[in-house]
């Protein structure tokens, strides 16, 4: 089977800490292009990896949290007005989001949502715990514990003879331990360093639960200030803006 390659164009939290990009990871294979999540300052980050956006074949979405999907509006803008967009575009994600984005794109550009496009959007609500077939990937979404106003979602990419796991935003959940299980790449997200009020995962609970995910590789992305600064002196390898793992 052939590679598959992960990029983090951005792996940020809500607030930018370190000066990162909202969280959007690049998954390519020779079969497709994939975004998971796009936050708000996705499209900027594409751009400065010189990623052409026309490429992409689909968006898959945690949650429906700015920093995880409020670039979608930018992403569809530049696609038909920017880079001339034809081929399909599939958004995939929890319940809601179809509308959340329409909502999203008109406070930001009234009347912009319902103009003509010269290419059409597939929305896909994914259920928990149901694998859904967006080919040439496989992916199953597991609920975590992180309120935004429909399910959050853990997320398990099948494609090619490759497994992809994320976290999404959450709090600690059993429900990580199916979601990472056997994976080649584990993301998750690790916020803090210590346990803190919010529905965010810490270093140190995170560490007691390391054994019972069962994962080939974790990396941890979406950190705060504390944690970007003791990432090198941690057992855990962390992500950064622009870094590439090849399955």
């Amino acid at each position: 089977m052939g590679e598959v390659s992960v990029q983090f164009l951005g792996s940020g939290d809500a607030f930018g800490s370190g000066g990162r990009f909202h969280t959007c990871i690049y998954v390519r294979s020779e079969e497709t292009q994939v975004l998971v999540d796009c936050g708000a300052s996705s499209l900027v980050a594409m751009k400065r990896s010189g990623l052409d956006t026309s490429t992409i074949d689909a968006i898959l979405l945690t949650h429906l949290h700015g920093d995880h999907f409020g670039g979608l509006p930018f992403f569809i803008l530049d696609a038909q007005y920017i880079s001339l967009r034809k081929k399909p575009l599939v958004v995939a994600g929890p319940p809601g989001l179809e509308a959340r984005i329409r909502e999203a794109t008109e406070v930001l550009y009234p009347g912009s949502y319902e103009t003509h496009r010269d290419f059409v959007i597939e929305f896909v609500e994914l259920e928990e715990e149901t694998a859904t077939q967006i080919e040439p990937l496989t992916v199953t979404p597991y609920c975590v514990v992180h309120p935004s106003g429909a399910p959050p979602y853990a997320l398990r990419v099948a494609l090619e003879d490759k497994v992809i796991a994320y976290s999404g935003d959450t709090q600690w959940t059993d429900a990580l331990i199916p979601a990472a299980n056997e994976a080649d790449l584990f993301i998750c997200e690790c916020n803090f360093y210590e346990e803190s009020a919010g529905y965010h995962l810490d270093y140190h609970t995170l560490m007691d639960h390391w054994a019972e995910l069962g994962c080939h590789k974790l990396v941890l992305t979406h950190m705060n200030e504390e944690m970007l600064r003791r990432i090198e002196s941690l057992e855990v390898e962390g992500a950064e803006d622009g870094k590439r793992y090849v399955l």
